[in-house]
């Protein structure tokens, strides 16, 4: 399927970026800013700008984070772009900023969602006669 804005520019919702960066790498954080623009990209999403919070701060209220809040308070913005959960913060932080997002009636986007704990597989590898063919079978454990 295409996507319907391919012949026209037309500007698609208003995203914000945040990063959680502690100790990071110039190029990972390279990495997490492209991967951001990539996925705002593929589903034809306006990214207006990317906040990065370096201190590890105890709570939720960070300098950083109240000016997402105070962004995506503005008209017009639908939401905020994560790469995972945990650029929120750690588990009870995260939780909370979670919340604080949806209160002020934006999303929360995410580039990569955690895995399901509840059913675990393994996957086996089968290889055929054939030179070169690989079949991935998923097996429940």
């Amino acid at each position: 399927m295409e996507p319907l804005t391919e012949h026209r520019l037309v500007s698609g919702p208003v995203v914000y970026g945040f990063l959680r960066l502690l100790r990071v790498s110039d190029a990972r954080k390279k990495a997490l800013v492209a991967s951001l623009a990539q996925y705002s990209r593929s589903h034809e999403l306006t990214l207006s700008g990317i906040f990065i919070e370096r201190t590890a701060c105890v709570g939720p209220g960070s300098a950083t984070f109240t000016g997402l809040l105070d962004v995506l308070a503005l008209p017009d913005v639908y939401g905020v772009l994560v790469p995972a959960v945990s650029h929120l913060g750690p588990r009870a932080t995260a939780a909370e900023r979670g919340r604080q997002i949806e209160a002020v009636g934006s999303r929360l986007l995410l580039v990569r969602r955690s895995r399901p704990t509840s059913t675990p597989t393994t996957s086996t590898v089968i290889r055929c006669h054939s030179p070169g063919a690989t079949r991935l079978l998923e097996t429940e454990s």
